[in-house]
């Protein structure tokens, strides 16, 4: 096995709350890190600042540094691939959200699609080991079959959000057949925990049940999620990033598999593979805040899906992928941390 620690890897949206969790375990486990964020104004740019701040504070090796660059920005990306030479790429850098993207398409073309594909002409002209991006569970879209399996179809997004991130998956299979770029799309399920984003469910209720707001529970509450800690999701990441993908050799252009290719390109579900009713969830946070949330029932929003349940098999088979978090001690370790950012 090569030596990690000779390595450098470049993570994108590493202000963000996946990228900065990736960015502290890959420094914490000595491996150099560079991050790039923009700072978007899609929610606020001090949770973004702050996160880098608790980074460089663990930085006690000096292995990780940091450029404000925009992913969109192609001359910035290929200059800095140029200088830095990064061994691994990791994009986590989009436009996030399924109910902003039907309001505002615009910004998620633009960072998503064209973002990303500068990040594989980077890949391109200044070849990388391998290429990790973030997919999206939101690619399921129509589909209802449960589990959701990677080897199947996902063609029916319901939301722009995820047909972005379904463009994205294709995209990638294109450079990795022309170009023999090894990359790999992980489709996230519902990630949670400490430094999440304010814009979803367990940030907006937790803020809603200590100010004594009602909290909103769409699909009068009859949601499941297969909600997936970030400690976990994180893990799952590096387990895929320093095994780069390889042609499978066995795929069949007659009846082909979904999630792998005769290029250097996979597909994985990255989850819990634990479907949680939404009212369960809040009950662990009303647990841990010690206090009853407000309900408000609403009906179901366009674009969003009822259910979603990760088949993380393939993951599991093939990089020892092992989701140990439970509900109940992830949402403690986000009421900890919530509790300590705002001072309660």
């Amino acid at each position: 096995m090569e030596n990690l620690k000779q390595n450098k890897v470049l993570v994108t949206g590493a202000a963000g709350f996946i990228g900065s969790a990736l960015c502290e375990k890959l420094i914490s486990s000595n491996i150099s890190c560079i991050g790039i964020d923009n700072f978007s104004d899609s929610y606020s740019s001090q949770l973004k600042r702050d996160r880098l701040e608790n980074i460089f504070a663990n930085n006690n090796a000096n292995l990780f540094s940091f450029q404000e660059l925009d992913i969109c920005n192609k001359d910035g990306i290929l200059s800095l691939f140029e200088k830095e030479k990064p061994d691994y790429v990791v994009n986590l850098a989009a436009q996030a959200g399924v109910r902003r993207s039907i309001e505002n398409p615009y910004p998620y073309i633009e960072t998503n699609i064209m973002g990303f594909t500068s990040m594989l002409e980077a890949c391109r002209h200044f070849p990388v080991k391998h290429c990790v991006y973030a997919s999206s569970s939101s690619v399921y879209g129509a589909n209802t079959k449960m589990p959701f399996n990677p080897e199947e179809p996902a063609d029916h997004p319901l939301s722009i959000y995820a047909a972005t991130k379904r463009a994205n998956e294709l995209i990638a299979h294109s450079y990795s057949s022309l170009f023999n770029i090894p990359s790999t799309g992980l489709r996230f399920f519902t990630v949670y925990g400490p430094w999440g984003r304010p814009d979803m469910a367990l940030y907006l209720f937790a803020d809603a049940i200590v100010n004594n707001r009602p909290i909103q529970l769409f699909n009068n509450g009859q949601h499941e999620r297969d909600f997936t800690y970030v400690g976990d999701i994180v893990a799952g990441i590096l387990k895929v990033l320093f095994a780069p993908s390889s042609t499978d050799e066995k795929w069949d252009s007659d009846n082909p598999d979904c999630d792998t290719s005769k290029a250097p390109w996979k597909i994985y579900n990255i989850g819990n593979s634990r479907p949680i009713k939404l009212l369960d969830y809040v009950e662990a946070l009303e647990h841990h805040l010690d206090k009853k949330a407000i309900k408000e029932y609403l009906p179901l929003q366009p674009g969003d899906v009822p259910s979603t349940w990760a088949d993380v098999s393939k993951l599991t088979k093939e990089h020892n992928y092992s989701p140990k978090t439970s509900i109940i001690e992830g949402v403690g370790k986000f009421v900890d941390w919530y509790k300590e950012y705002y001072k309660l």
